[in-house]
């Protein structure tokens, strides 16, 4: 990864990918920069075209770059360096005798190895050993040295069956110390054995080349050098032909370095089963099933994101921080078309100029910086760019909770007008309070297991999650009475205002979207009717059209019969007439079709002659509505749709923690019917505010208010029970209701 720019490098580090690049580098022909610069739609078109075929993976290889300027300056390349050009060109001429089609082939088709290529090829083996066999005087002084070896060898066989020397050898074998054949003998040799002493052993012996085996050595090197000047000839033959070539040879090297890129992002996705993902031309992140490479046993993800701004709430150690990195790192390996785990069927990722990641904490002791401090900085810098995607991991870091939620909450909106998509985590509810009621905000909670008391690693659409910070500590160890101890200091205010908020925020954003299927009901409704009304005027058109021929056939005829009339002849009248008739068209006049009939449902609001009411039933031909507490029943050919719609509601929601004023509902003096709208409003009111018992007085008197009171409990939904008050709180006349 030495080829990785600083801030790829940084990037990929903190989104903890950069042992999946390691994985992916094994893959590769030849070091280079993992990313490949130029049209990503056009790699990514080839890669998917090359991964229809079955190929064998490229040889090793270096970059031409060093042999090229040598061949231009008249240098001489050696064997090696050839070698290498030579099978860089048998990979693609074999590529190009596969007789691929499609996109591939047509690729190949345009490799044409030059002729010298070929000829010089023919002077190496597979391995890249020159064949000196082609050349007679090469090979007769490849005979030579093999002789003259075989001569010192047997010389020193002779050696070892010396009786004079015996005594003094240490084993009988052919020992090679810095290229030269040696015996090992011990202390004393000299008086029996005349040569040069190459080496010492730890145990006091001696290498010894013997003087008898000189003059051979002396042939050796003078055969050797003649070996050496004839390949040297041979390589300096070879680099005469490959000078002109140098554009082909840079030819080649861009296009194998290109071809490297798509086949080891190939075979690395079919060794692991990864998918490569093309980034689409919007800002839309849809992840299905994808699982980040650092994980051992990671479980899958599935997540939207098309708003501006996706804000992570919840538990503790829940997965926060990995989806975050996990997003980021989807989209960065998307960007650079790096194969990763995932469906790629049903997933969509978007293409951003930029990925910034602001993770670590930026605190540093030599730069007296801190925590806070240095968020700010990474802060100023994310305003230098324009369509990024920027993930930030607690965003609140470093400062009090409540003013940075109000600053992060201008930073943020200033950071979307500037274009960029930002993902933030934070378990601070304020923060996501006031950005909730965006359009383009998008919330999502990890899940907490209270049963099992454990965090679920899965996430909640739509809503803010609690953080758990007192079941986290206890999962981890921290003694059960710390905690409970640590919940009497918060307090069950705090507690019930947290729950609200969570509340608060999740009906807003059910508000919101009712209002936006309402809105999207609305226009269907008026695309329905700009459409009939088109269709009712082309048919009116088509009818005028129709009557415009008609009559004027008609008139045709008349004409035609009046002038044989004229005539007094009757078999011309005759025969005007009936040449008259002919003229009429036989077809009758097209029907202009109906308007299908309105279907009503039940509680439609309709308008029946000057009066409004609503639809209590349906019959096949008529309905019974209700208006002004009187019900009838009238014809659908009688009805109208009414045209008014529910008012949006605006959003709001206020957290009151008032005990004195929400504990108790007072109905009398009141209707049955009064009292129990009432009293609903009163039960809804009481479990938004987190009550889960109330006082209602509906007093004695007749008996039917109370009875009234008592069949509304008996049927309400979050009415879990009811009795009447003791005396003290009036007994027989109140009712205390458990929520």
């Amino acid at each position: 990864m030495k080829h990785l720019s600083a801030s790829l490098f940084e990037l990929f580090g903190k989104l903890d990918l950069l042992p999946h690049l390691k994985a992916l580098e094994q893959f590769f022909s030849r070091e280079q920069n993992i990313a490949i610069g130029g049209d990503q739609e056009r790699h990514f078109r080839f890669i998917e075209a090359l991964d229809l075929l079955e190929f064998k993976a490229p040889p090793k290889s270096v970059p031409f770059e060093g042999s090229i300027n040598h061949l231009k300056k008249q240098g001489v390349l050696d064997f090696a360096a050839i070698f290498e050009l030579i099978k860089i060109g048998r990979y693609f001429r074999t590529m190009r005798n596969h007789n691929y089609t499609g996109l591939i082939g047509e690729w190949m088709g345009t490799i044409e190895i030059p002729q010298p290529f070929t000829e010089i090829d023919d002077y190496f083996d597979a391995t890249g050993v020159f064949i000196e066999s082609k050349d007679e005087e090469l090979f007769r002084l490849g005979q030579r040295i093999k002789a003259i070896k075989s001569d010192i060898q047997e010389s020193i066989k002779r050696l070892f069956f010396t009786q004079k020397l015996s005594p003094y050898l240490v084993d009988t074998q052919i020992h090679y110390i810095n290229d030269e054949e040696c015996l090992l003998v011990r202390g004393g040799f000299n008086h029996v054995l005349k040569g040069s002493v190459i080496g010492r052993t730890g145990a006091g012996f001696f290498y010894v080349a013997p003087d008898s085996i000189l003059r051979s050595k002396e042939q050796l090197r003078y055969v050797n050098q003649e070996r050496d000047a004839a390949l040297y000839a041979y390589a300096k033959k070879f680099s005469t032909k490959l000078s002109p070539l140098t554009p082909f040879i840079g030819f080649i090297d861009r296009e194998f370095e290109r071809f490297d890129h798509y086949q080891a992002r190939v075979l690395f996705a079919r060794a692991h089963n990864y998918a490569i993902v093309k980034p689409q031309n919007n800002n839309t992140i849809v992840l299905d099933e994808f699982a980040h490479p650092a994980l051992h046993k990671p479980k899958p993800i599935s997540v939207e994101f098309r708003g501006n701004l996706l804000m992570i709430t919840g538990v503790n150690a829940g997965g926060k921080t990995m989806l975050l990195k996990s997003i980021l790192s989807a989209c960065a390996m998307a960007k650079y078309l790096i194969p990763m785990k995932l469906n790629p069927h049903k997933s969509r990722i978007g293409s951003f100029k930029r990925l910034e990641a602001v993770i670590d904490d930026p605190q540093s002791v030599s730069n007296d910086i801190s925590t806070f401090a240095g968020r700010m900085v990474q802060f100023s810098h994310l305003f230098e760019h324009k369509n990024a995607l920027v993930g930030v991991d607690e965003i609140e870091l470093g400062t009090d909770s409540d003013e940075a939620a109000a600053l992060f909450a201008v930073v943020l909106d200033e950071l979307i007008k500037r274009g960029q998509k930002i993902i933030v985590t934070t378990h601070h509810k304020r923060l996501a309070a006031l950005m909730a009621d965006r359009d383009d905000v998008e919330l999502l909670a990890a899940i907490y297991d209270e049963e099992r008391r454990v965090p679920t690693y899965e996430f909640l659409n739509g809503t803010i999650g609690k953080s758990y910070a007192f079941e986290t500590a206890l999962r981890y160890g921290i003694n059960a009475n710390i905690i409970a101890k640590a919940k009497e200091v918060y307090g069950e205010n705090h507690e019930k205002l947290n729950i609200l908020i969570e509340r608060g925020s999740e009906m807003e954003r059910d508000l919101k979207r009712k209002n936006k299927e309402v809105d999207e009901r609305l226009n269907s409704l008026k695309e329905q009717e700009r459409l009939l009304k088109e269709g009712r005027e082309n048919l009116r058109q088509e009818l005028d059209s129709e009557k415009n021929r008609l009559r004027f056939q008609y008139d045709l005829a008349i004409n035609e019969a009046k002038e044989a009339a004229r005539g007094l002849d009757m078999a011309a009248i005759h025969r005007q007439l009936n040449k008259a008739a002919s003229l009429i068209p036989k077809n009758p006049a097209p029907k202009i079709a109906e308007p299908e009939p309105i279907k009503y449902e039940v509680g439609q609001a309709v308008k029946y002659r000057a009066q409004r009411g609503t639809v209590v039933s349906i019959g096949a031909k008529d309905a019974m509505i209700e208006v002004e507490g009187m019900r009838l029943r009238v014809k659908f050919t009688e009805l109208k749709p009414s045209g008014n719609l529910p008012k949006k509601i605006k959003p709001s929601h206020t957290a009151q923690i008032d005990q004195k004023s929400g504990l108790k509902l007072d109905l009398h003096g009141l209707r049955g019917e009064e009292a129990c709208e009432r009293a609903d409003k009163f039960l809804s009111d009481a479990l938004l505010q987190g009550f889960d018992e109330v006082i209602i007085y509906h007093g004695i008197g007749t008996g039917k208010l109370s009875y009234a009171i008592k069949e509304f409990l008996k049927i309400h939904p979050s009415v879990k029970s009811f009795t009447d008050a003791p005396q003290h709180l009036g007994g027989f006349g109140a009712k205390i209701v458990r929520l």
